[in-house]
């Protein structure tokens, strides 16, 4: 066990180790190294067009936070983690990191202990003066990183969601939207776990019509799946199961309630909502969601709610609260509500 002032330390550095990830994947050190052929610090320069010096005190770095491991001839290999970063990894983060700590995020975060002192949110005004979903149409390099990001990370969420839900049985439901989808990641994870079912995804016009990037049709969901432009606050299709994955984390109550109601309006008869996020535990757990609560306090007007706030949300959205589901690592939740 650490003593209190070796855990202190650690934390105050802790940046340093995300920092040195963060630059390792921007450079693009991991997608030139693999897990079983080591290749030094000159090679891998070469290839990168970086200095050599420099870079081996970087991969130094990176092998001391065991993302890369070290030989005695001063070359490197991937350890497991490091593999990760890689761009072609099936459960690839490396788009999250350079998200998390590029530039953007970085500066946003700067903000907290203003916003704690005036009562204020949303360090992308204060940056930027603009929220953070408009700043995305006005720095391309931000839309990049955040669109990938959204994309990686959605593989591990969804994995999550359907492992919160193995034991709900969805047998008598028909068509399922997911409201705010994006490309439709999780709604074809869904749709493969219940061949049943079929799908609506309900996006932006600007996501929607870029058919390339669209999930359904690279995994032959396409007759299953449809992908409607629209906006959430104004009108949703109707269906017997919405799903919202992170979603209401990005917004205040009000704005929240308002997406349930349209919800509410549109569902079809007695008609499930699910709420899949970070729900917050209780105060003598320690959890990713009250991190995460603060980083959403620095990008908008939205926060991580505990299980009881969202089911206030359904109940004043005119939902019925029916329980909630979660996989075996508590990570993430889904909340559930019914039309009744």
């Amino acid at each position: 066990m650490p003593s209190a002032v070796d855990q202190v330390t650690d934390l105050i550095f802790g940046r340093w180790r995300s920092q040195a990830l963060y630059a390792g994947t921007e450079l693009g050190v991991f997608d030139r190294l693999d897990k079983t052929n080591p290749k030094n610090a000159g090679t891998l320069a070469a290839e990168l067009s970086l200095d050599p010096r420099l870079l081996y005190r970087l991969l130094r770095a990176l092998a001391s936070i065991e993302l890369l491991s070290e030989d005695h001839t001063q070359a490197f290999v991937l350890t497991d983690a490091g593999n990760l970063l890689r761009s072609d990894h099936p459960q690839s983060l490396k788009a999250v990191a350079r998200l998390a700590e590029g530039p953007q995020h970085y500066a946003i975060w700067k903000h907290l202990p203003a916003m704690v002192r005036d009562g204020k949110q949303n360090g992308f005004i204060r940056e930027f003066g603009r929220e953070g979903f408009e700043h995305t149409r006005h720095d391309r390099d931000y839309a990049e990183r955040f669109n990938q990001a959204m994309s990686n990370y959605s593989v591990a969420q969804s994995a999550l969601v359907l492992e919160a839900l193995q034991g709900r049985d969805l047998s008598g439901f028909r068509t399922i939207c997911d409201v705010a989808g994006g490309q439709g990641y999780l709604m074809c994870a869904l749709l493969q776990a219940y061949p049943h079912l079929s799908g609506v995804v309900l996006d932006l016009p600007s996501v929607v019509n870029e058919r390339e990037k669209l999930w359904a049709s690279k995994l032959g969901l396409q007759d299953r799946c449809r992908y409607v432009g629209g906006n959430m606050f104004k009108e949703v299709p109707s269906a017997d199961i919405y799903a919202l994955k992170l979603i209401l984390h990005d917004w205040n109550d009000d704005e929240c309630v308002q997406i349930l109601s349209n919800l509410r309006k549109a569902a079809s008869g007695r008609a499930h909502v699910f709420i899949a996020e970070h729900v917050v535990p209780g105060p003598a757990t320690a959890h990713f969601s009250k991190l995460y609560d603060l980083h959403m306090m620095c990008w908008g007007t939205g926060q991580e709610r505990t299980e009881a706030e969202y089911l206030r949300l359904l109940e004043k959205a005119g939902w019925t609260p029916a329980g909630s589901h979660y996989p075996t690592n508590r990570l993430m939740g889904v909340v559930e509500g019914f039309c009744g």
